[in-house]
């Protein structure tokens, strides 16, 4: 398995703070200097301090913002241009509905990425080699996929990125290239240790909430309404509930999906395909 230390190197790039980090830096140097020069004016400069961080913390519940970072909402203009949209499958894998999912592909000649949990590919090695197999891209989802992930510091997020690294890399031979977060929030801390690994952070174009709607029809409306080149589309794998007949819902809305885009003429593949040439918007 590739350790932790080989891992991080790969695709290393130099972490650049956002201008509202930069501008929450400045904000906290000028509050310490005025504290000192001026100690009477305590309550403006936490009253600042205060509305820089609410405005930090509203903007981790914005899934598809860049106020935090770099987010790859929609494909390249090089790939809108060839009709091609991105599939993405998180929270697997799972043993029963992720190589029913891969078989739906296949069928469709369809290609996905699946932002694995780290524990679950752990757990399921055979299943991510297939995945890899096949012509798919397995990406990071983090370690444990924790509801708590958005409030975790540079440490904890560290641990959590740098251990599904390892195990995803370990199983495929190839360290994942993009990121995102459980729930799609991510925090201030995130971006560094995504720097680390030259992990690239994706969010999507649109959602189908397959997670908590068990109805197939409000699903594939939400992921076809407006649909176009260059989009960046969700499903689960790991966390697809199911239909009233009992079936997972992913699997009863993967043709449905896959049958319109074709329909429209588009072609699904995986975000590294997509984003091999031109940058990102």
């Amino acid at each position: 398995m590739t350790s932790p230390a080989r891992t991080h190197t790969s695709g290393a790039y130099r972490w650049q703070p956002v201008p509202a980090v930069q501008a929450s830096v400045l904000l906290h140097a000028a509050g310490a200097a005025t504290l000192v020069a001026a100690p009477a004016l305590w309550p403006w400069v936490l009253g600042t301090l205060a509305a820089n961080h609410f405005v930090l913390s509203a903007a981790v519940l914005l899934p598809k913002g860049r106020m935090l970072g770099p987010n790859l909402v929609s494909l390249p203009a090089g790939a809108a241009a060839r009709n091609e949209v991105s599939l993405t499958i998180d929270d697997g894998p799972d043993p029963e509905v992720t190589p029913r999912v891969l078989d739906v592909l296949d069928r469709y000649q369809a290609k996905a990425s699946f932002f694995c949990v780290g524990e679950r590919a752990a757990a399921n090695p055979r299943i991510v080699t297939e995945i890899a197999r096949r012509g798919h891209s397995v990406e990071n989802h983090s370690y444990r996929h924790a509801c708590a992930f958005a409030f975790y510091g540079p440490w904890r997020l560290r641990g959590e990125i740098d251990a599904a690294q390892e195990v995803l890399a370990g199983v495929t031979g190839r360290p994942p290239e993009f990121f995102r977060a459980p729930a799609g929030f991510r925090n201030v801390f995130l971006d560094p240790v995504l720097a680390r690994h030259g992990l690239r952070y994706v969010s999507w174009s649109r959602r189908g909430y397959d997670a908590v709607d068990s109805d197939p029809r409000r699903v594939l409306q939400r992921l076809t309404r407006g649909l176009a080149a260059g989009d960046i589309l969700l499903l689960h794998d790991g966390a697809s509930i199911r239909t009233r007949t009992g079936e997972p819902l992913v699997l009863a809305v993967l043709p449905l999906l896959l049958d319109a885009l074709a329909a429209r003429g588009l072609t699904s593949v995986s975000l590294p395909v997509a984003c091999a040439s031109g940058a990102a918007p």
